[in-house]
């Protein structure tokens, strides 16, 4: 398996699936990660495949308990004092030198919340092509083997449609964010397919960022790409935003107009964010978070 690794997207939703063959998980509120135990450390890598561990000692640290060649992918999230999932703290982190980030996990000590077990040590090897049913229960075998209190867990699992709705409808103040089905029968490959299904609470959509305004190193707003096609200049951005995204601009020559005429500096990198729904309709957006 080759780093960095492509993850499976879950698609959109209005309403969960029913059936025989979902199996229905929290969706929280963190930081995608892939867990890399290699043959003489742990790395961390995001979903845009930038090598994270710098930000996430703690639990690269914890990720040393796994056996070397397992991969797993799960949400690295950060919990408030009144246990309330944070994704703001997380964000913090994220966006953060490692001494900060050092002192940060000191003060709130990151979990990791796994979802998938993608490859487990010889001779087992690549799990991918294997049904998520199989890979589930190979993910709770794998964490019943880690010390106790260890930050490394398994996301909490349903079968029961009933069960799963009760959680969409009442943990939302927790920091649980929506519920992702998947078909029990389904491998794990990358990109969205109809076999991972989410409903969320937010009302966010993503959107793909393909320039900027302002300066590479400051950032004043994002040009993104919509799911209608539409090309719209973002309004401007936080300051913790833009620190976060600056590093993953990578320019290219000219410049370029969005349909209602705006000027902006084409980018690459494949970078996506999440704007708010609401906004979409016009030309100006809301960035809400880099995903």
């Amino acid at each position: 398996m080759d780093w960095p690794l492509s993850v499976a997207l879950a698609q959109p939703v209005p309403e969960l699936p029913t059936g025989t063959d979902w199996s229905y998980e929290m969706k929280l509120d963190g930081h995608r990660m892939i867990m890399w135990r290699t043959g003489d450390g742990v790395r961390l890598q995001a979903r845009s495949g930038r090598d994270v561990t710098a930000a996430w000692g703690d639990l690269a640290l914890a990720g040393h308990h796994l056996p070397a060649g397992t991969v797993l992918d799960g949400e690295a999230v950060i919990t408030t004092e009144d246990g309330r999932i944070s994704f703001e703290a997380a964000q913090a982190r994220a966006a953060s030198s490692p001494t900060r980030a050092h002192r940060l996990a000191v003060q709130r000590p990151a979990h990791y919340i796994a979802f998938d077990a993608l490859q487990l040590p010889p001779p087992t090897g690549d799990m991918r092509a294997r049904p998520y049913s199989a890979r589930r229960a190979a993910l709770l075998s794998l964490l019943a083997g880690l010390p106790v209190n260890n930050p490394i867990q398994a996301v909490s699992a349903t079968t029961d449609h009933d069960t799963a709705l009760t959680w969409y409808n009442t943990l939302h103040s927790q920091g649980i964010e929506g519920i992702v089905a998947k078909r029990t029968t389904s491998p794990y490959r990358a990109g969205r397919t109809g076999a991972w299904l989410k409903i969320r609470h937010a009302d966010t959509i993503e959107a793909a960022v393909v320039g900027f305004t302002g300066t590479t190193r400051q950032p004043r707003a994002l040009v993104v790409r919509l799911p209608d096609g539409r090309v719209a200049l973002s309004q401007r951005l936080t300051t913790a935003l833009a620190t976060r995204i600056a590093p993953r601009l990578v320019p290219q020559p000219g410049r370029a107009h969005t349909q209602d005429g705006d000027a902006y500096t084409p980018a690459s990198g494949e970078i996506v964010v999440e704007v708010v729904a609401g906004t979409t309709r016009h030309a100006v957006v809301t960035v809400v978070r880099l995903r």
